[in-house]
């Protein structure tokens, strides 16, 4: 089990949006992630943990493309959003002073895709000195074989890569 301090943890679900969890994803498909996510996030609500639900815009267009929102039920009402027009969500927002300012220095990170969004926005995260815990099964690619080298090369280097039913908030 793994053990998550909701005093001082949050989960950050990375570009949980319509278009994006509808593409041929691997390992894992869309409605999977997002479920497991949500799950995840139920728990991090229970706890009194905060969620952070990040999505990306594009820079530039007018509007953006259709089945840009975040899915429903991917931010609750007290949840942080954060909208990004970066590949990580800490570049250009103000996502490392809301988490600080809540006294968080964990974060447990989901979503899509594992090597870009995910690995970008905890890149940046051990950079800005927090721990980091990977759910390796609420998060997929565009090819099993980019999963794969994310969650078996790159993230144990950054935290600690585990799944989702070992995750435990305590209350």
């Amino acid at each position: 089990m793994t053990e998550i301090d909701p005093q001082r943890s949050a989960l950050v679900l990375v570009d949980l949006m319509e278009r994006i969890v509808a593409l041929p994803l691997a390992p894992h498909s869309g409605d999977e992630v997002a479920g497991r996510a949500m799950e995840l996030a139920r728990a991090f609500r229970k706890a009194g943990a905060p969620v952070v639900a990040v999505r990306v815009e594009r820079p530039g267009p007018a509007e953006q493309p259709p089945g840009s929102g975040l899915l429903p039920g991917v931010a609750e009402p007290g949840d942080i959003e954060i909208v990004k027009r970066a590949v990580g969500a800490f570049h250009g927002t103000d996502l490392d002073e809301r988490l600080r300012g809540l006294g968080v220095r964990t974060l447990v990170l989901a979503g899509i895709a594992t090597n870009l969004g995910v690995e970008s926005t905890a890149r940046a995260a051990a950079d800005h000195g927090y721990e980091l815990v990977f759910v390796e099964d609420a998060m997929s690619a565009m090819t099993a074989e980019e999963h794969r080298a994310s969650v078996t090369l790159d993230m144990p280097r950054l935290g600690t890569v585990v799944r989702a039913a070992t995750v435990r908030v305590a209350p």
